[in-house]
């Protein structure tokens, strides 16, 4: 149904129903399609029962509705598509639903982040007198093909980058359970900004520390699993890159004045990924060490470690180094070019994991 000024159609809608036919009016035009069904009436068009249609509904992460009118022709056809997966045997029920979950978790958060931080900023009314729906509904409509666009094409860029590291695994279980390196990276002190800072300037810091994090850790080959406000969790396949992602961003942040110390601490070893998260005890050691590292310093578990020196990004130990060095200026050879340096530090308990060794990592001179 065309929505038009005579308060007819979804207007009128809105006026029944005591919602505000403004905001209808951009839920008309985000959705593209008219408020025709009911829950029940939505289930029985798409062919499924109304307890699935349920389930997938709230494991995109929407509210019960009862039986009010507020379903659209969309609405079934993404039910149909779900139940066509089901039915044709490429999806188990279960495997539908986390499908349903994981993409609504996903666009849940962006579409949070572009209404409270790109739409706000676009729709301060310009004039007085006018209302920041009525500006927002132009903006919208300009902006939506344009951002539906982008966000298929970074999808699609973001499956082929994961289903390229799928098909490089050695056997099936390693695409479920993984040998990688997990770091964390934690602002020191963040509960005691938050007594100080005024809300704005916080979250003008959280997110800077954020994009920055973000961006070193794509920039240099890993990938970011999830932020949590003052802390990062990242991954990478190898310990090479994931060591030189932590001491980047201890470097990056060191310099910025504006930010407060970073500690990272890092494990590797076998992680269980789902729904784009990782699990296991890899990742709790590598958050224990978080906790327990020095600030602007990183901490890695023994297993970390052993991997850096058998790739020879780091060497064994320190006099081993200079005996290599010499050996090989004796004989006219170029020397090994170890990236990083490793400490061992004392051995001490951590919570639930039992005593650990923490290996401090440092950038080699040249490295």
């Amino acid at each position: 149904m065309t929505v038009d000024d005579s308060g007819s159609g979804e207007d009128a809608q809105g006026a029944d129903s005591g919602e505000d036919p403004l905001a209808l009016r951009l839920e008309g035009l985000i959705l593209g399609a008219e408020r025709r069904y009911t829950p029940f009436q939505a289930a029985r068009s798409a062919g499924v029962s109304m307890e699935l249609a349920s389930r997938f509904w709230r494991a995109m992460g929407f509210a019960d509705i009862g039986q009010a009118k507020a379903l659209t022709e969309a609405d079934v056809l993404a039910l149909r598509r779900l139940a066509g997966l089901v039915e044709a045997g490429l999806l188990s029920e279960a495997m539908a639903v986390q499908v349903a979950r994981s993409t609504g978790q996903t666009t849940a958060r962006l579409a949070e982040w572009q209404i409270d931080s790109f739409l706000e900023g676009l729709t301060e009314p310009p004039e007085p007198g006018m209302t920041r729906t009525e500006v927002t509904y132009p903006i919208v409509e300009l902006l939506l093909p344009e951002l539906e666009e982008f966000l298929v094409y970074v999808w699609r860029r973001q499956l082929a980058a994961s289903a390229g590291r799928v098909v490089q695994a050695a056997d099936d279980e390693e695409m479920v359970d993984r040998r990688l390196a997990v770091g964390f990276a934690d602002l020191v002190g963040f509960t005691r900004l938050t007594r100080r800072m005024e809300e704005e300037e916080l979250g003008e810091l959280v997110e800077a520390f954020e994009t920055t994090a973000a961006d070193l850790v794509a920039a240099n080959g890993g990938r970011l699993i999830k932020t949590l406000g003052d802390e990062v969790l990242y991954a990478a396949d190898d310990a090479g890159t994931a060591a030189e992602i932590a001491l980047r961003l201890i470097e990056t942040m060191a310099h910025d004045e504006t930010m407060p110390e970073l500690r990272v601490g890092m494990a590797f070893g076998t992680v269980t990924t789902r729904m784009g998260d990782v699990f296991g005890t890899t990742v709790n050691l590598a958050s224990r060490l978080t906790s327990i590292a020095p600030k602007d310093a990183v901490l890695v578990d023994t297993a970390f470690a052993e991997e850096l020196i058998r790739t020879q990004d780091a060497p064994a130990s320190e006099a081993e180094a200079a005996e290599e060095a010499a050996t090989a200026e004796k004989e006219g050879e170029e020397p090994p070019a170890y990236r990083f340096a490793l400490q061992p530090m004392w051995q001490r308990p951590v919570r639930g994991l039992g005593v650990v060794e923490p290996w401090l990592l440092t950038r080699r001179e040249g490295g």
